[in-house]
């Protein structure tokens, strides 16, 4: 044990037993004395004058008291006195004159006041004694461990996962295997002169599996695995981060070789400000200084890797970033259609499948999907085939899972009336934009199933391929195709509803973008006039306060144009093609549910055949009554 911190424990025991010791005699005379002795104390000789006048009916002598019964003559009611016994040689003699019975107190009566005294108000402080004094032997900063970290230390092999349990990491798995040698063989490395990484941040979107990776390397390694959040260093009491974290180190040094986790690094990692910025934490930049020196300091840090996670990296101190404390950052990034099939065939390992099952196409359409939406898939698929009582999980159930996973929940609760009808016009209005413009994702299927999640329908696309860079006309297709539901109310009703109050907010997004940030504006130029990353928002324009007001209303202006442009792109679309929307709003209106293959067969047959639907000018009278 450290000498200082022995000496320490020394110091409180002393201290705390004097402490102690005054405490007990303040109870025993303050306290028991006046509760268990509640006798009325009296002069010796008051005692002897009672007991001549024969008013004394009971005499108990003790060691070093005499108790005796006082008959009071007014209410011939007795009560209990004692007196302090004195060298009396005669009062025996005086006690048989006055023929009043006496005995003498049992000396174990006295030992049990002495335990009920001392002895028993001294077992809880020594119980709070013990208490202190082993936090203080386990090495707890302060009395009550409060700086002491809460990191939960993980032997590797216990993890219990293993790179062969990741999939769809690609490039990620190669740099990090690269820790993992040198942590089983360092002289491999340091024949060659290299030295280990200090640091490894893991980047990229929720749910794509930072995490798991973490645990492999650790499980891969075999090496003690330190895990804790960035918000468990944060606590109300000043001082408390930037201890934990040197707790933290010491920990990790007596453990080495080892990796320290920390997941969710932006609590604590976040750029500092000026003293004069609004906002700042001092608390929590005196944590993230601690982390800086502790990682590049001048106490070295052998065999101490130190691994974290993050989906925001642009919000990060610079410092932490530097060369030297994270030196490598592994872009843990959407997976591709390969990856997408590694993982669903890890999470689908376990399941009987049938034979309709292909996990090729659940691949091929789910890109921007992350592993947690496959792991969710594949999860949600194996309840709705237990759901059903099935045998084994169905491509049907698949498909199920994905439409739950990005639609919601169907309500039980169909729609009826003008609303139906409505809705119907809505979604077949999103259909057929799909159907007919150019570079847009095929439609995969269309319902007018009310949804958990608030829709009252949704028409659902498939990408065909990833796609890593989108061109301006895709993006103009993309934004016309989601204003083709308003555009078919108002072709149809005349009028446009509030159930394209998340199409309008989607659609001036993407304008946003286009304008602001990918410089796709005639009049702005390629000029990018959206805030840096990171930076908080501001002010108008996407967070910019330095941008003329004639700046700011030419981007607005500009905006605005894209969006009016891509509804009257849809508007002459369904125009041209009103028969197939009449038609789609039909079915869709009876069955509920239309697949993108039906779609596109009734689009061919109206266009080629020109069939016309039973109705009055605008379609009004088409569908039937809902």
């Amino acid at each position: 044990m450290d000498p200082k911190r022995k000496q320490k424990q020394m110091k409180f025991s002393m201290g705390y037993m004097l402490i102690a010791l005054l405490v007990v005699w303040l109870f025993n005379d303050l306290i028991f004395r006046p509760l268990f002795i509640s006798e009325t104390e009296v002069t010796y000789s008051d005692f002897l004058r009672d007991l001549e006048a024969g008013k004394v009916e009971h005499v108990s002598i003790g060691g070093d008291r005499i108790l005796f019964n006082l008959r009071n003559e007014s209410t011939g009611k007795t009560g209990l006195r004692n007196a302090v016994r004195v060298d009396d040689p005669q009062i025996v003699e005086r006690l048989l004159k006055a023929k009043v019975p006496f005995e003498a107190q049992s000396q174990a009566k006295g030992l049990v006041e002495a335990l009920l005294g001392w002895v028993l108000p001294f077992l809880p402080l020594l119980v709070i004694w013990y208490f202190f004094y082993k936090r203080m032997s386990e090495g707890g900063a302060g009395v009550m461990s409060i700086g002491k970290s809460k990191a939960q230390e993980i032997h590797g092999e216990l993890t219990g996962i293993k790179f062969s349990n990741v999939g769809g990491v690609g490039e990620a798995e190669v740099e990090l295997r690269e820790i993992i040698d040198y942590l089983k063989e360092p002289s491999r490395f340091n024949r060659l002169g290299a030295k280990l990484p200090k640091g490894v941040l893991l980047v990229g979107p929720p749910g794509t599996g930072k995490t798991l990776l973490a645990k492999a390397t650790a499980g891969e390694a075999g090496v003690p695995f330190f895990f804790l959040t960035g918000s468990s260093f944060v606590e109300m009491f000043v001082g408390v981060g930037a201890a934990r974290v040197r707790d933290l180190f010491e920990q990790a040094k007596r453990k080495a070789p080892c990796i320290i986790f920390i997941d969710e690094i932006d609590a604590i990692g976040q750029a500092r400000s000026s003293v004069a910025a609004v906002g700042g934490n001092s608390e929590r930049e005196n944590t993230l200084n601690q982390l800086l020196a502790e990682m590049d300091g001048f106490a070295p840090n052998t065999g101490v890797v130190i691994m974290a996670a993050t989906n925001r990296p642009e919000i990060l101190d610079q410092a932490l970033l530097r060369p030297g404390r994270f030196d490598r950052q592994v872009q843990v990034v959407l997976p591709s259609e390969s990856g997408r099939l590694e993982i669903l065939r890890i999470h689908t390992r376990e399941m009987p499948l049938d034979q309709d099952v292909s996990l090729e196409r659940l691949a091929k359409v789910t890109p921007g999907f992350s592993g947690a939406d496959l792991a969710n898939i594949a999860n949600e698929a194996s309840l709705l085939a237990v759901r059903r009582k099935g045998e084994s999980v169905t491509m049907a159930d698949f498909d199920l899972a994905i439409e739950r996973v990005v639609a919601g929940l169907q309500r039980k609760t169909p729609l009826s009336g003008e609303v139906r009808r409505k809705v119907a016009y809505h979604e077949a209005g999103h259909a057929l934009a799909a159907h007919y413009l150019p570079h847009t994702d095929p439609v995969h299927k269309v319902s007018i199933i009310p949804t958990a999640k608030g829709a009252l329908g949704y028409t659902m696309q498939m990408p065909e391929e990833d796609r890593y860079l989108i061109g301006e006309e895709e993006l103009r297709s993309r934004m016309a195709v989601m204003l083709g539901g308003r555009a078919a109310e108002l072709l149809v009703f005349g009028e446009a509803t509030t159930g394209a109050a998340n199409d309008l907010e989607r659609v001036t997004e993407v304008a946003r973008r286009m304008v602001t940030e990918f410089g796709m504006s005639s009049r702005l130029g390629p000029v990018r006039y959206a805030a840096p990353a990171g930076m908080y928002l501001q002010g108008m324009a996407g967070g910019r306060s330095d941008l003329s007001p004639e700046t700011i209303a030419c981007i607005d202006e500009e905006i605005r144009q894209l969006v009016k442009e891509s509804q009257e792109r849809s508007l002459d679309i369904l125009r041209k093609h009103e028969t197939a929307l009449h038609e789609v709003s039909r079915i869709l209106q009876e069955e509920e549910i239309i697949s993108g293959e039906r779609i596109r067969w009734i689009a061919e047959e109206c266009d080629r055949n020109g069939v016309s639907v039973p109705g009055g000018k605008n379609g009004n009278d088409v569908g039937g009554t809902a």
